[in-house]
């Protein structure tokens, strides 16, 4: 075979595996678009993401609440609602739980989810709690001095107190959940803290009109 045809039958092969790959390419989205579950209130439901049998993969199991909020599910059956999506990264934002506040009550000030003892994932699902999460702990015992945590009159957690006016008085504390920490769980209890709220992506200097409340979780990509 001279050099010609030899470059020839190169480029065919080339161009065949271009075509190819394309052809696989499209057939992924169209598939993931047919697998993709329908809209709930205002959120696209994205793949592989599953709000009943028919559509979704199960390993992404979400709720759809009466049709109108998206809601994410902890390993104790504490729902959560799904306030945004960002599928190029792989990630989602869920809302903290609410704070109670009862003055006749024990203890006084708590979480909403603080009978599930907090947030925890189930490990064996495709889910992890983000690094960009500052964690404020409220209502916490003088255990907690003991610990790395930031429960100095400058911590985070003071500016929410005064503005939200949520448990304050007591002990707060916040850190920022990092890969040395359990990337499955943020953790309410009596004898330690009884409340917490999140912020993704928090800046020093930003002022708590600003902050981005949420708890930010990671999934793996389906295999």
């Amino acid at each position: 075979m001279d050099t010609s045809a030899r470059s020839r039958l190169v480029e065919i092969v080339s161009i065949f595996f271009v075509v190819i790959m394309i052809m696989i390419i499209k057939i992924g989205h169209v598939s993931a678009d047919i697998d993709a579950c329908p809209k709930c209130g205002t959120l696209e439901v994205p793949y592989p993401f599953s709000t009943d049998d028919s559509c979704g993969d199960p390993r992404y199991r979400i709720y759809c609440n009466n049709g109108d909020d998206l809601e994410f599910m902890s390993a104790e059956g504490f729902k959560y609602k799904i306030l945004s999506f960002d599928s190029s990264a792989y990630k989602l934002i869920i809302r903290p739980p609410d704070l109670i506040v009862e003055d006749d009550n024990s203890p006084r000030c708590y979480s909403s989810d603080f009978y599930s003892q907090g947030l925890r994932l189930d490990e064996h699902l495709p889910f992890n709690i983000s690094t960009r999460n500052t964690v404020m702990l409220l209502n916490c015992s003088d255990n907690l001095l003991r610990s790395p945590l930031n429960c100095s009159s400058n911590s985070f957690c003071r500016q929410f107190e005064e503005k939200i006016d949520a448990c304050r008085g007591t002990l707060c504390c916040h850190y920022l959940k990092d890969s040395h920490m359990t990337s499955y769980m943020i953790r309410v209890r009596l004898g330690g803290c009884t409340a917490y709220t999140s912020v993704v992506d928090i800046q020093p200097h930003d002022p708590v009109d600003n902050w981005n409340y949420g708890i930010e979780l990671q999934w793996l990509p389906p295999n």
